[in-house]
C-alpha cells in the first residue's frame, strides 16, 4: 500500500470495521495490542498504536483519594520492612 493512498474498509452490521494486513503492518500494530482512536473535526480520526510504555504514567495518581495524607518513601519502606517481618 502506497502512502497517501485511500483505503475502502467495510463497516459490518455490528458497527466493526476489520483493518487490513497493510494497515496494522503500517500502524506496526500486532495481535492482542491496542489501537488509539482520537476524534477530530470534520467527521475525520486519528488511528495510531496506543503507546503502552506510557501506561506506567498513567498510573501516577490512581491510588490517591481526596483528603488522603501522602505517605513519604521512608514510611512505605518502614511498612514494607513490618509486613516482612510478621
Amino acid at each position: 500500500m502506497r502512502l497517501g493512498v485511500p483505503l475502502q474498509l467495510t463497516v459490518t452490521a455490528k458497527g466493526q470495521l476489520t483493518l487490513r494486513r497493510a494497515v496494522l503492518d503500517h500502524l506496526d500494530i500486532r495481535p492482542g495490542q491496542k489501537v488509539q482512536v482520537s476524534l477530530l473535526p470534520e467527521g475525520r480520526i486519528e488511528l495510531r498504536a496506543a503507546d503502552s510504555a506510557s501506561s506506567i504514567a498513567r498510573l501516577r495518581g490512581a491510588l490517591r483519594r481526596p483528603g488522603q495524607r501522602r505517605v513519604s518513601l521512608a514510611e512505605m519502606k518502614e511498612a514494607i520492612e513490618r509486613g516482612a517481618n510478621e
